[in-house]
């Protein structure tokens, strides 16, 4: 992409530099669609004039969409109110050729239920969405028949979860879709940023009700079809689905073989598959390992074994974002893939642990190890968890060679101990009676917390490609930046409820936990809040009643606000620090991350030309 075209910023040496970062703000205004058919053709023409200019090699991220947007909008003397209908249009074209290179069997055709008529519909919802009845009433109908004639998977909902899974677990390689600007800001983003092949037709209103859609715009994206070759841009598609096949049970069971009786939990139990040894339900030597083995293939999102396979791939080329990057991904060692798995047994261990410890009940939408098997159980197979961990590294020392196996797992050590730390800290404040705590403190534990494992993903990644001395600073300074944002982030998510772990809103309040959002309205409080606070914290009071008063002192002392702020200040340094990479792979790499990991809310996303507000709390001490 030529820098006349790129976003604000100055482009170094390097390759890519963000420049300064901008602040967050609302986008409610920015949602407007263009009136008229006729207007809308003429600002898709000019989306994709502006395209044809840029190098489709690199993928495009939605602050550059949105400059370019406001760029076309400004030319055609249009508002900004359609700089988000625009940003769409935008990405559509840029993805416009690679969508129509795909075959019609790998494409996901996402429809939006709002397109029904509300009155009388016949179809009812399941798991999936919207099961339609194809009565013909509506356009779905039409449009799902058509797209699964063709071959297409359809998915009739809006912002799924499962749309991400579906597109990791290999079974589709396109996405096209129709929603409105509201589901497209928070959908789109993580798909953009992998760089997955995806193109969307914008809803003509976003009323949810008997809505409308440029029909003819519909027909013509799920019938693309280009069979000339096309320039492919980079993508982490091959090494995300790289990470999320190792958790298989088929690949988990060859990378690491059970010692044991190699049984699979039925009902939360052993099953009586022997592999020969005659091992069934009632063998107490193999029930750890299988309890085990079932966690860590349960669920997640395993960032941190694509983060170490990714930062592997940077430094060794980075032949896995190329076209061709599942091949190359195919011949990655599995010494390789088993220091990548370690990493994941350590984080799932650490759930464990912080499961029985905040006593929390689900996990991965399914009841947490202590609240299935009890406590001694999820301490034991957490244990269990952390002992596979390290023995899937000291195993491969012949093929890694000493050296490196030895560094990665003093890396490892290190982590672990500066984890319990701020576990440690964080309990002793939760069980005493001082509730005294200061955001110095607050961002000290997340720095421990948080922090270690992003930092013992990366390490493990670029010392597997070879040697660190250059980058362990600046993967250690990232790693504490990112990783303190990510968890402000999570806490003000904890207000927003956890749709697969805690269900509910506030649970850190409930759970008497010392978060940021605790130590920033300490802070700030009055005499008469503080002593609120406390007892909030020691779990004196009604539940429900202490999540509104919690809210209610949090909002008046202005908490939510200073902590995007914060949020703000330490994702500017994490890229700050990934400016300064030589190495323009894992530069990208590192950018990836920062977007993809410290995604805001819709409401709190962050804006383009917007200076960064001045943090209002006292955090001198803190490097």
């Amino acid at each position: 992409m030529t820098d006349s075209i790129r976003s604000n910023g100055e482009s170094n040496a390097n390759g890519r530099s963000r420049g300064v970062r901008p602040s967050r703000r609302r986008t409610s205004h920015l949602k407007d669609v263009p009136e008229t058919k006729a207007l809308r053709e003429q600002l898709r023409e000019g989306c994709r004039s502006v395209v044809e200019r840029l190098d489709g090699k690199e993928p495009v991220g939605k602050d550059e969409f949105e400059t370019l947007a406001r760029r076309i909008l400004t030319e055609h003397g249009l508002a900004e109110s359609y700089v988000g209908w625009t940003m769409v249009v935008l990405a559509s074209a840029f993805w416009e050729d690679q969508v129509a290179a795909v075959p019609y069997a790998r494409r996901l055709l996402l429809l939006p239920h709002c397109l029904k008529h509300a009155e009388g519909c016949p179809a009812d919802y399941d798991q999936f969405g919207l099961d339609c009845e194809k009565c013909g009433a509506c356009c779905i109908a039409d449009f799902r028949g058509a797209a699964e004639e063709m071959g297409y998977k359809v998915l009739v909902a809006e912002g799924s979860p499962i749309v991400m899974k579906i597109i990791v677990s290999g079974h589709v390689d396109a996405i096209v879709g129709v929603a409105c600007l509201n589901v497209l800001e928070k959908a789109i983003d993580k798909i953009m940023l992998a760089g997955i092949a995806c193109m969307a037709v914008p809803l003509l209103s976003s009323d949810c009700r008997n809505t409308s859609v440029d029909e003819d715009w519909v027909r013509e994206m799920i019938h693309l079809k280009r069979n000339a070759p096309v320039v492919r841009t980079r993508t982490y598609l091959h090494l995300l689905r790289s990470a999320s096949s190792m958790f298989e049970l088929d690949q988990l069971d060859r990378l690491s073989p059970r010692l044991r009786s190699g049984g699979r939990l039925v009902s939360g139990r052993p099953s009586a598959e022997a592999n020969g040894e005659g091992l069934g339900p009632a063998d107490p030597v193999a029930a750890t390992e299988t309890i085990a083995y079932d966690f860590l293939a349960r669920g997640g999102k395993y960032a941190r074994p694509f983060i170490t396979l990714a930062a592997y791939d940077a430094l060794s080329g980075g032949q896995g974002t190329l076209a061709d990057g599942a091949t190359h991904m195919r011949q990655v060692s599995d010494s390789v893939r088993r220091v990548a798995l370690a990493i994941e047994a350590f984080h799932k261990a650490s759930l464990v642990h912080d499961d029985i410890e905040d006593d929390d009940a689900y996990r991965y939408g399914q009841d947490t190890l202590h609240r299935k098997h009890g406590v001694p159980t999820a301490i034991n197979v957490g244990d269990y968890l952390i002992g596979l961990g390290y023995r899937l590294v000291s195993r491969e020392s012949a093929s890694l060679t000493p050296a490196v196996a030895a560094d990665i797992l003093d890396c490892f050590a290190d982590a672990h101990m500066r984890l319990s730390e701020g576990q440690g800290a964080e309990l002793t404040w939760r069980d005493g009676s001082d509730k005294t705590l200061t955001p110095l403190d607050a961002l000290k534990i997340y720095a421990l917390k948080t922090a270690p494992a992003f930092e013992a993903a990366l390490f493990a990644g670029v010392r597997l490609a070879g040697e660190t001395a250059d980058l362990e600073e600046p993967i250690k300074q990232f790693a504490k930046h990112l990783g303190i944002a990510f968890q402000i982030l999570n806490d003000l998510k904890d207000w927003q409820g956890d749709e697969s772990n805690k269900l509910s809103a506030g649970g850190d309040v409930v759970g008497g936990r010392p978060t940021l959002l605790w130590a920033l309205a300490w802070e700030g409080a009055t005499k008469a809040e503080r002593t609120r606070l406390a007892e909030l914290a020691a779990d004196d009071v009604d539940a429900w009643d202490g999540l509104h008063e919690a809210r209610r002192i949090y909002e008046s002392t202005g908490v939510f606000d200073m902590a995007y702020r914060l949020v703000d200040k330490y994702q500017a340094r994490a890229e700050a620090v990934a400016d300064a990479i030589d190495c323009e792979a894992l530069r990208r790499l590192l950018y990836y991350l920062i977007d993809n990991l410290l995604e805001r809310p819709p409401s709190q996303s962050p804006a383009l030309f917007l200076p960064t507000l001045p943090v209002e709390v006292t955090v001198r001490a803190e490097t």
